[in-house]
Order: structure tokens, then sequence, then C-alpha cells
């Protein structure tokens, strides 16, 4: 048995293996009227395919915990019963193929009621079915609208979103749920003080840049089963300090270590570890696995379990990581959407049993 094979326990959950379906937007949801938000056929089909496909952990994409927390207009969301509803189709048939079903809760801060990646840069007036945006300060992110700072009573308030929206996701039908703190979104430019330039209690030092991520990790937790995982994505770095050309002071690998830290104290029990995402313009040296060693540095300073990301795109590659603890599982993101059945080459080349289908399984299977 392959590493990359072997079954992960997480609290009471047990998933299959280490291969898991990174969560990926679509923008492929109605952005206006009741069906706002709602996960569509498409989003079935596309879920489903990466379950049908051998993940042994299959991740919706960002799924916003209030309407102006969406990324764009065409992203889920998780704040009525008609999305929870939608969801429930969604997480039994992933759940049918042996996966587990996960979501990640989210809030897309400054970078909010952007256009879609191929209607071109910018952001999406209010005329047109967009919102203003809401962060820690009113800095907007380069190309997209000035957001409003949020006022501590909205901030309060959107921590008992994030409960919500966890309760949700729970009565759908899901077992894993990832808060969302990174890659330039609401909580991410509250950690990072290149994304943060508040003057009051969340704002200024490492804990007060970190007291509103952690209040919503405690609402999650509280609301979520004691026997099922939460787990948080950071950016493990904004890739300031690994430049010494650029005077900006960013989020590093050791912000990221105390945080784990803070993290596992509150229940939360794996950190997908990725990077970047919240200062524009960031030399960031884009290479296969290039964010592996911040995972690996996290687990192997803090002992809690994480998830590598980025450019893990060869089945020998995903072995490695695993094989090696460098993480405990790794996060796949594009190649999944290139190849959905990458699980089972995967288990095929590295001497493992593919988990296909039954029906796929009895064609695939070498004939004797």
């Amino acid at each position: 048995m392959t590493s990359l094979f072997t079954p992960l326990e997480l609290r009471s959950l047990t998933v299959p293996n280490r291969v898991w379906m990174a969560p990926m937007c679509t923008y492929s949801a109605a952005g206006q009227g009741s069906e706002a938000g709602v996960p569509t056929d498409f989003h079935l089909t596309h879920l489903a395919s990466r379950a049908a496909g051998g993940a042994g952990l299959v991740m919706a994409e960002a799924t916003a915990v209030r309407p102006d927390g969406r990324i764009s207009p065409a992203d889920l969301g998780l704040w009525n019963s008609a999305q929870q509803a939608a969801f429930s189709r969604i997480t039994a048939a992933v759940a049918s193929h042996g996966a587990v079903p996960a979501v990640q809760l989210a809030h897309a801060g400054r970078k909010g009621s952007s256009r879609r990646p191929w209607d071109g840069p910018g952001t999406v007036p209010p005329e047109e079915g967009g919102w203003e945006g809401v962060s820690s300060d009113d800095a907007p992110f380069p190309g997209l609208a000035e957001p409003h700072a949020l006022t501590v009573a909205e901030i309060e308030r959107l921590v008992g979103d994030f409960a919500a929206a966890a309760e949700r996701a729970l009565a759908a039908g899901f077992q894993v749920a990832e808060v969302h703190g990174a890659h330039g979104y609401l909580l991410n430019t509250f950690l990072s003080p290149a994304g943060n330039r508040r003057t009051d209690s969340y704002g200024g030092s490492f804990e007060n840049r970190l007291r509103f991520p952690l209040a919503v990790v405690e609402a999650v937790r509280a609301v979520w089963p004691e026997d099922l995982p939460v787990l948080f994505r950071t950016s493990a770095t904004d890739w300031l300090a690994e430049d010494p050309g650029d005077p900006r002071r960013g989020w590093t690998g050791e912000d990221t270590v105390r945080l784990a830290q803070e993290l596992r104290a509150r229940g939360v029990d794996l950190l997908d570890v990725s990077t970047g995402g919240v200062a524009a313009g960031a030399r960031i040296p884009v290479a296969p696995g290039y964010q592996v060693p911040f995972a690996e540095r996290v687990r192997a300073e803090t002992g809690m379990p994480t998830a590598a990301v980025g450019l893990v795109t060869e089945p020998a590659q995903a072995e490695e990581i695993v094989a090696s603890g460098r993480a405990d599982a790794v996060m796949l993101g594009r190649q999944l959407l290139r190849e959905p059945y990458w699980a089972h080459r995967a288990a095929a080349e590295l001497g493992a049993e593919p988990r296909w289908p039954v029906p796929y399984g009895y064609a695939v299977a070498p004939r004797r």
C-alpha cells in the first residue's frame, strides 16, 4: 500500500486516501434572484465526477456566508435554505462514491463583486448586480473598487454569519468544514500586515490581527459536531519577506507556525497551506511543489496535520510528499480539472488498487 492511498483519520472521520480535491471557483451560479448562489446540475456533475474519479475528499468551491461575501455574483453561497437544499443533492452524490464531502466557507472581502475571469478584470457595479465590498480597511485591491472598512459591530455580525453557514453546511450533509483564510480574501486581509491598517483591537499587533479569524474559527467549531473535523486554509506567506527588493511588510512562514498553534488550540484539525494573494505585485517563485515547504514546516514545528497544494501534478511527486512526512494530504486543483480520474491513474502507477465505481471498474479491470 502506498502512503498516498492510505486512509487518514481526522477525529471520528476516516478519509479513504490522501488525494483531495481543492476548492476551485467555477463562477457558474445565478447572480441574482431566488436562485442566487444556488448550486446547479453543473456543480453536481463537477463535484461528483471527481468523487467517482477516486479523490478521497471533495471540497466545494469558496462558498459565501452572505451575499456580499461572494467573489463574483456567479459564486455559490450558504446563506439560505434553497442553497442548503441544493447542496444536499451534491453531498449525497459525492458520498455515494465513497468520498468525503467538504465545503469551504468564505468571504471575499475587498476582492468581492469581481467580474468572472472570462469577462475581463474589474468590479461589477451595483447597477449590474454587484455590491460594495468590505475589508479590514478601505484600501482597494489594485484594479478593484474601494471597499468599506468594517466596523466592530459588522465584524461581530460576520462571525455569526460564518457560524450560521456552518450549520447549514452540516444540515446539507457536509462532513468537513474549512474556513477560508487565504488568498487576499477577508480573513486573510485581517491577518496580514500587508492588508490590515486598522488601529483598533483588530489591527496592529499580531494578536490583534488574529482576533477576527480566530473568533470565526471558534464560532464554526462551536456549531460543528465534536466528532467531525474543521480545517483552515491559510496563505503561509505573502512572498514579501522572501524578496529583498520589496520593502513591504507581510505575513511570513514564522507567522503561519504561530497561527497554526492558535488554530490547533481552538479545535482546528488540519491546516490547508497555500500562499499569496493579499499583496499585489509580489514576486512568486512558481515551480512544481513550490508551496510544499510551508506545509512541511508547520507539520514539523507544531505537529499539526497539513495539506499541501501548488503544482502537484504527478503521482510520484504526490507520493513523495506524503510518504516523506512533508504533509498529510495533497490538494489537487487544476490537475483535477484537466484529469478528473487522476486518482485512479495514480493508484495504478503506484501499485494501489484504483477505487473505480463498479460499472467502470468492471470495464477497465485487466482481463485475465
